[in-house]
């Protein structure tokens, strides 16, 4: 099994360091290379999510990516600082009067990617997990 950690300021500029991050993941575990794609864009859905919405931008707070596998999966856990927010009441991004808006389609993407998404803590969690079979 194995746990990977990484703290990020709530920077646009943090996010790059999640491929990195990713890749070092892979490097450790052959079996999710064919997953990367996925995983790389749903991190970055989350993560940005984290810094832009859960908190605020504020530099002086950090998201928290922590990385757990196992043979059959891979699962990562996305914690930010903000207050969190009920992932029930996102408007749908498939919808005719969002179509043409430029956002809104992060938590659409990550549920789309990912073979399972969960919130927890209010929202402030986001918990992806990816089969590997």
């Amino acid at each position: 099994m194995i746990k990977k950690t990484i703290r990020l300021t709530s920077s646009p500029n943090s996010i790059a360091a999640l491929e990195d991050y990713l890749q070092g993941i892979l490097m450790e575990n052959q079996s999710c290379a064919s997953k990367f794609p996925d995983i790389l864009i749903s991190l970055t859905e989350a993560v940005n999510n984290a810094i832009i919405h859960g908190n605020k931008s504020d530099s002086s707070k950090e998201v928290k990516v922590a990385c757990k596998s196992s043979k059959t999966g891979i699962s990562f856990s996305i914690i930010d600082e903000g207050a969190g927010f009920d992932p029930q009441n996102i408007p749908d991004p498939t919808s005719p009067e969002k179509l043409e808006c430029c956002g809104g389609r992060g938590v659409y993407i990550m549920n789309a990617l990912a073979d399972k998404v969960a919130y927890k803590n209010n929202g402030s969690t986001v918990e992806i997990y990816f089969n590997l079979c």
